[in-house]
């Protein structure tokens, strides 16, 4: 029989048989490692045990110390192991799919009865008796009739339409998990009793059409997440639970800030609150760009769609669109018109109008921009995935010789932006150029090292994305992460020579030829709506004090004090602090209570004891200590952390 040669992690060579199985791989390696494996990575695949290895290849054997393996294959036997208990418990249910997800799996099921969450713990518990039956997984490859004749003569149809989306010449891989088999790619654990039976939890039903098709069933999708020990298990709920204290949505509520409504659907309703939060920010953000050297337009919503295919859009982003048909008064036909869902081709409109010299370059154009994109409905979530939004955008208009040093000023301009929002851990990721993109080597090379020496000269580090660049050229992502470990992809800046090619943009250059601008595509906070949304959660509402909606109630304890309130109030608002009195007949701590729900940041009582000594009693949100301050002292006080801190 043939011999292959297997070149394991440390270098070293062994000859095997052909269709040597990486179960007999690990076997011939120790005993120890036999039982401890999980599966293999062969090529750099990821493959099963029972796999039949056929050419010579590098090969390493999976452990549970694998943290990337074994997470993927304990989520996948869950879901096959959960799909087992469902049907052993109500053997008419049909199976459907059950991928793995980051943090577990989800299955669909076809059944007549809704789910409960009592079904739930059945469920759970069933696993459990499986996981603990230590039951064998084996595979086999099958043909294609072979395989269909068993699905239909087991009453699975769903199975067989899986069957036929597979490709021709694909295995076709049946796994059997004890008695009970699933049609699967793999690859999995050796046996059931590999799963950790305490760290899984199956998290709730939802329904889910066949394929994301509405017109096809509707089908009931349960959830589970899974990790390699209790205490990672017990981590992720609460790090869950910690979340939804965070939700924007709920704090939205609580803190009356904003509402959606089926009648606008992806666009906000801003109440009071919420729209201070949004125009103190952009208030910040237009001093901020002032101070940068930035000069702020406003351009059309509404824009012929000629413009759109000049720039591309219309054949490339079209489906996101909303197209508005205007019936122009003795027309022959309608004129096409669309939202805007950037802002660049009508930038580059303003730099054409008028003659433009290297002289005015690099040309700093910023506008606050309101967009309208397509989102389907079930992508919308509160208001961090909306289909109207205003991006803080802004495009600079630069020669190639300007890029390296745009690119350092703009990521010292995010990094005081980022700090001033309370945001300190962030990182930079160099998407470099793709398999296809236009422009020669040269000019990528020379522009990719003008972004990796800007973030340097900034004195930053980053992680490239090989291939991750548009086909025009490379750009920079800032991610954030915020006080509970997620990451949100925020400020960008975009090198792109292909728009002015597009739309016939030009300088004058120092030899009086034209010649083509380089545009950099960059923004800090990406949208307004969905950054105010990750404030909201990275502070749990409790926004910095500039910022808040509310920054002080006055509180009267008696009513003999309200005309003290009044007066604390008046001075407060005249340092600049948005303060507002409580003179209802309720008990203090009641007005506390319903304040802090409120994320009033200050609290400020007062009673008989502070109208005769001129004082307050102030009480910060999350604080259990008050204090007593006299009035002026709080109210400087007060006033300055009222400032934003660019006018500090």
């Amino acid at each position: 029989m043939a011999q292959i040669s297997l070149t394991f992690p440390d270098g070293n060579a062994r000859e095997f048989e052909a269709g040597v199985t990486a179960a007999d791989v690990a076997a011939s390696i120790s005993k120890s490692l036999s039982k401890k494996a999980i599966s293999a990575t062969v090529d750099g695949q990821h493959w099963d045990l029972q796999w039949p290895i056929e050419a010579d290849a590098a090969i390493a054997i999976n452990t549970m110390s694998e943290e990337d393996a074994a997470l993927e294959l304990i989520r996948h036997d869950m879901a096959h192991v959960m799909a087992r208990a469902v049907q052993a418990i109500w053997p008419d249910t049909k199976v459907t799919i059950g991928p793995v997800t980051e943090n577990g799996w989800f299955y669909d099921f076809d059944r007549t009865e809704p789910f409960t969450p009592e079904d739930l713990g059945e469920i759970e518990a069933k696993m459990k008796e499986i996981i603990a039956a230590r039951d064998p997984v084996r595979t086999e490859v099958w043909d294609r009739e072979r395989a269909r004749k068993h699905y239909e003569d087991s009453g699975e149809p769903y199975k067989v339409e899986l069957l036929d989306r597979i490709p021709e010449g694909a295995p076709i891989r049946m796994y059997w998990h004890g008695a009970w088999q699933d049609l699967c790619r793999g690859p999995h654990l050796q046996h059931t009793g590999q799963l950790p039976a305490d760290a899984f939890k199956l998290m709730g039903v939802s329904g889910a059409y066949w394929f994301g098709d509405v017109t096809r069933p509707m089908l009931q999708r349960i959830q589970g997440v899974a990790f390699k020990n209790r205490d990672d298990l017990k981590k992720y709920l609460n790090f869950l639970e910690e979340a939804a204290k965070r939700d924007h949505r709920k704090l939205g509520r609580e803190m009356d800030l904003f509402h959606l409504q089926a009648e606008a659907p992806g666009q906000i309703f801003w109440h009071p609150n919420g729209w201070s939060i949004y125009t103190s920010l952009q208030d910040y953000m237009r001093r901020m760009q002032t101070a940068g050297g930035y000069v702020e337009v406003n351009t059309p919503q509404v824009v012929d769609r000629k413009l759109w295919e000049a720039s591309g859009h219309w054949d490339n982003y079209q489906e996101n669109m909303f197209i508005v048909e205007v019936d122009e008064e003795h027309a022959r036909e309608k004129a096409i018109n669309a939202l805007k869902p950037m802002n660049c081709p009508c930038h580059v409109q303003i730099f054409n109008h008028g003659l433009k010299s290297y002289r005015d370059l690099p040309l700093r154009m910023a506008e606050f921009g309101s967009c309208n994109r397509y989102e389907p409905s079930g992508a919308l979530h509160g208001i961090m995935r909306v289909r109207g939004f205003t991006q803080d955008d802004a495009h600079i208009f630069c020669t190639d010789d300007q890029i390296e040093a745009e690119t350092k000023k703009f990521i010292e301009f995010l990094a005081r932006i980022y700090a001033d929002l309370g945001f300190e851990n962030w990182t930079i990721k160099l998407s470099t150029r793709p398999e296809k993109r236009i422009g020669s080597e040269e000019s990528w090379d020379r522009v990719e090292a003008a972004l990796g020496d800007a973030c340097k000269a900034a004195g930053y580090g980053f992680e490239l994305q090989e291939g991750e660049g548009a086909f025009y050229g490379p750009k920079l992502e800032f991610t954030l992460t915020d006080a509970i470990g997620r990451e949100w992809q925020c400020g960008t800046l975009q090198v792109d020579p292909n728009l002015p090619e597009r739309l016939d943009a030009s300088y004058v250059g120092q030899d009086g030829e034209k010649h083509r601008p380089v545009m950099l595509h960059r923004a800090v906070l990406g949208s307004f709506e969905r950054f105010i949304g990750i404030l909201i959660e990275e502070h749990a509402g409790k926004l910095p004090f500039w910022l808040a909606p509310r920054q002080v109630v006055v509180a009267s304890i008696t009513s003999e004090a309200d005309d003290y309130v009044l007066e604390v109030v008046t001075a407060l608002k005249a340092a600049g602090v948005r303060a507002e009195a409580d003179l209802r007949n309720e008990k203090i701590n009641y007005k506390v209570r319903e304040h802090s729900v409120g994320k009033v940041p200050v609290i400020l009582a007062v009673g008989h004891r502070e109208v005769e000594e001129r004082t307050v009693t102030v009480r910060r949100l999350g604080e259990k200590q008050t204090k007593v301050a006299l009035l002026d002292e709080i109210t400087a006080e007060l006033g300055h952390e009222a400032t934003a801190p660019d006018l500090r």
